[in-house]
């Protein structure tokens, strides 16, 4: 058993007094969020009107580095589920488990036992709610894939916040188990300000939450963050919370760069608000790493000794809704210079105009590797590597999550903090 008496956090920037044990537990994962992916975001937050390059939140709260393989049977590089059933479990198992073992048997999750001990928990989410991350720590299944099953599922997790998208794999029957239950269900983002009391079940997308880069900065996941700890903290016994930038690696996936920075922006706020919870109330453990690396991202490319973030910086719109919007205007030319920031050559404006005329995906593919051009972005992969992510945390018990560990090191260490005993209800 991990000794749980550790003050403070191993960085100068929170203070370390408060207790050795926290009462607040927030888990955060950036999803695909490698080290390229805050190594990235650094020089894209940069000033370049100063000689320094200023820290991020990332820079503030790093602690040390976690590796990410899933039980042997499916190799050395993991996938999302997995590596949230070790983080939730403190097992490994194969990709594609839902907090279940290599035998398909379920095993104990962060939110189950922390429910068993009077805790509040609850989840807020980029994608849908009933995604890989989310799901494994709050139910049991064989498959990722059965989303409609681990929806199902989730009325029996008591959770008193659940906060995403995923309207689709909500039918109004299981709605109405969850009304039944006592939960209020939202589908406007704007109704969250009027929810002042557990439960609620807010479903604000038919599947993902916009891409940040499209959202005019309003920061849902920031706006979800405060209002599920808002929620949890009317629990006097404290409360486990999951947050997660869930869209940094579908960004990954598609290899899109400007969109990934956007995400994780978007993940960057969300992170702050904690941070600032953590100060204020010294009784709370925020616990922040990546289930895995998605696409290989290489910050500079090509042999050429460059990274352009400015170029980045620039991109008003996600290649997806650049290229929307450039298919239904005659004047597409404009409407790309416009939305991406830089003029592309004739030659590129020439493949620009053969995948416009093949359609939505081969225009959105043309204006990401232009980008990642003009900027001098890598990439390896279209799926997940190997490589070990690095772990953030501040608060009571922070130290404990320095150097290198696994993941399943991540979840026992968080386990040995809960509360010793159940609370009598």
């Amino acid at each position: 058993m991990i000794s749980p008496d550790v003050t403070g956090a191993s960085n100068t920037n929170v203070p370390s007094v408060g207790p050795s044990r926290p009462k607040n537990i927030i888990i955060m994962i950036g999803d695909g969020m490698g080290p390229a992916y805050t190594t990235a975001y650094r020089y894209y937050k940069d000033n370049p009107e100063t000689e320094e390059i200023e820290q991020t939140v990332f820079d503030r709260l790093l602690v040390g580095m976690s590796s990410t393989y899933p039980a042997s049977v499916s190799g050395y590089v993991t996938d999302s589920a997995a590596s949230a059933t070790a983080l939730a479990t403190g097992f490994k198992s194969y990709n594609g488990a839902i907090s279940v073992d290599i035998e398909k048997r379920p095993l104990p999750t962060l939110m189950e036992k922390a429910k068993s001990l009077g805790l509040a928990t609850g989840i807020a989410v980029t994608s849908q709610v009933n995604h890989a991350t989310p799901a494994a720590f709050l139910v049991h299944n064989e498959s990722r894939n059965n989303y409609i099953d681990i929806a199902q599922a989730y009325i029996d997790t008591d959770a008193d916040v659940i906060l995403g998208g995923g309207q689709q794999y909500f039918p109004a029957s299981l709605l109405t188990q969850f009304t039944e239950k006592g939960y209020q269900h939202i589908t406007e983002f704007t109704q969250l300000d009027s929810i002042t009391t557990p439960k609620v079940l807010g479903l604000f997308a038919d599947v993902q939450l916009p891409w940040a880069i499209n959202d005019n900065r309003s920061h849902k996941l920031s706006k979800m963050t405060q209002k599920a700890i808002d929620l949890l903290s009317q629990n006097q016994q404290g409360f486990v919370l999951l947050v997660e930038g869930s869209l940094i690696d579908w960004a990954g996936h598609s290899n899109d760069i400007a969109t990934a920075m956007g995400e994780m922006d978007e993940f960057a706020a969300a992170i702050e608000v904690v941070e600032q919870f953590v100060r204020q109330s010294k009784d709370t453990l925020v616990v922040i790493t990546a289930d895995h690396n998605t696409g290989g991202l290489s910050v500079g490319a090509n042999d050429k000794y460059e990274w352009k973030p400015e170029v980045l910086s620039r991109v008003k719109a996600s290649p997806d809704e650049i290229a929307n919007q450039a298919i239904a205007n005659e004047q597409w030319q404009t409407v790309v210079t416009e939305l991406i920031g830089f003029t592309p050559s004739d030659t590129e404006l020439t493949a620009l105009d053969n995948a416009r005329l093949q359609g939505n995906e081969a225009l959105t593919i043309a204006l990401r590797k232009i980008i990642d051009v003009h900027s001098n972005t890598g990439w390896t992969s279209g799926g997940h590597t190997a490589v070990d992510v690095q772990v953030f945390s501040a608060g009571p018990g922070a130290r404990l999550f320095g150097g290198h560990q696994d993941n399943t090191d991540i979840a026992n260490k968080v386990f040995s903090l809960l509360p010793e005993s159940a609370v009598k209800q």
